[in-house]
């Protein structure tokens, strides 16, 4: 089978300890089995791997809203970067407009209620709990629950959910979010399939091959790399995991795993701290710091490829510029991910490489795969629960005393 892109790593830290490769090993075999397992069973959060997965979603019954040609999504954290993920990478094949809230700014908001016609819009608001902060607010703020409410649809879990309740008052159209699926795991759910439909996306081919690495065809690659970055973390080789990411279309999906391996695996005075870093802008202002600076950095190198046409031509400037001539941009980015590369090679620095050959629905849905799974392993081989986040629930708790005050 022809792949769409390349996972290759070059990590120098080797596991020297017979006996923690062993049980590391153990570990993830362990695991491993539980969820193909767990794979098969209902209201189980493995179960999303599945390609019989079944959303709480009848196609038929919200086509009326694919007619919206501008859509709002309304969200924070999980619930939105992996919507936004899609909407960057496949960005090419979607003709509507997508706007994304996920921040507070009332700036960004009182521009747009002013400049579009609401009326013309749909929204998709989307939280697990149904009762986000940030998100309620920004619901709130754009004033659309009276004047617009057929144009709605709430994606939000039932239990004690603000959310859900204000869809049965209102008569607002209602997904049910799963309650086993976390913010950040649930793109490949509700949160990021509905969103996806709407985009006129093949959600079927962005399901495809999700348990890809649990086959032992590809299950080499995860499980290397999972013991691998699982050592790094409990000998706390390296604390700083930097993003080096050659493509812009991959921005968003960059965010989305950020936040994944951060909240998945911040806990118990471990995890990587996710850094990401754009380059080749970066290679004028970080790289010095990456090659001679404390070496307590992993990176992850991702970029797609692309075949540009228009060549640069420097003939009529002489040879001091023949180096680029009849070069084309992605050409000269990729000349300097390769020289950066060598240098890692040259300076023993720990690096994976992810190069994607394609952009479809396929091959994103394998990347958010292998990412989750990744996490989920790491968690377990550290003794993390990849699942919880307890810390940030404190900070909402004191938010809303603070709000209450």
């Amino acid at each position: 089978m022809k792949r769409n892109y390349n996972i290759s790593n070059f990590i120098v830290e080797n596991i020297k300890s017979r006996e923690l490769k062993r049980k590391l090993s153990n570990n993830f075999n362990l695991l491993k089995k539980k969820i193909l397992v767990d794979i098969n069973k209902k209201q189980n959060f493995f179960n999303v791997f599945e390609k019989k997965f079944s959303l709480n979603i009848k196609v038929k019954d919200f086509k009326k809203f694919k007619k919206f040609k501008t859509v709002v999504v309304i969200g924070m954290g999980g619930s939105i970067l992996g919507a936004e993920a899609i909407y960057q990478f496949l960005g090419e094949k979607i003709k509507k407009k997508f706007y994304f809230f996920n921040d507070l700014n009332p700036e960004k908001i009182t521009k747009f209620k002013k400049d579009k016609d609401l009326s013309k819009i749909l929204f998709i608001v989307i939280s697990k709990s149904g009762n986000t902060t940030e998100t309620l607010s920004n619901f709130l703020f754009l004033n659309v629950l009276d004047n617009f409410k057929k144009n709605i649809i709430i994606i939000s879990g039932k239990k004690n959910s603000f959310l859900y309740k204000l869809s049965k008052t209102k008569n607002l159209f209602f997904i049910e979010h799963k309650n086993y699926i976390g913010g950040r795991y649930s793109v490949l759910s509700e949160a990021g399939l509905v969103p996806a439909y709407l985009m006129g996306l093949n959600i079927s081919s962005l399901r495809k091959n999700l348990n890809k690495y649990l086959k032992a065809q590809g299950n080499q690659i995860l499980k290397t790399n999972s013991l691998k970055l699982a050592n790094l973390i409990l000998k706390k080789k390296k604390t700083n995991l930097v993003l080096l990411n050659y493509t812009p279309k991959l921005e968003k999906f960059l965010n989305w795993y950020q936040q994944l391996i951060a909240e998945s695996l911040g806990k118990k005075q471990k995890g990587f701290f996710p850094v990401l870093s754009n380059v080749p802008k970066d290679h004028h202002s970080l790289l010095q710091l990456y090659l001679d600076g404390p070496k307590d950095k992993l990176f992850y190198i991702f970029s797609v490829k692309d075949f540009g046409k228009h060549k640069i031509k420097t003939k009529r400037f002489g040879s001091n510029l023949g180096y680029l001539n009849n070069k084309n941009l992605s050409e000269i980015k990729e000349a300097q991910k390769q020289a950066l590369k060598n240098s890692f090679y040259l300076n023993k620095i720990s690096f994976v490489e992810f190069n994607i050959k394609k952009k479809d629905e396929e091959t994103l849905g394998e990347l958010f795969s292998y990412f989750m799974l990744e996490t989920i392993f790491i968690g377990n081989l550290i003794g993390v629960n990849p699942f919880d986040q307890n810390a940030v629930e404190q900070v909402k708790i004191l938010t809303k005393k603070e709000l209450s005050k």
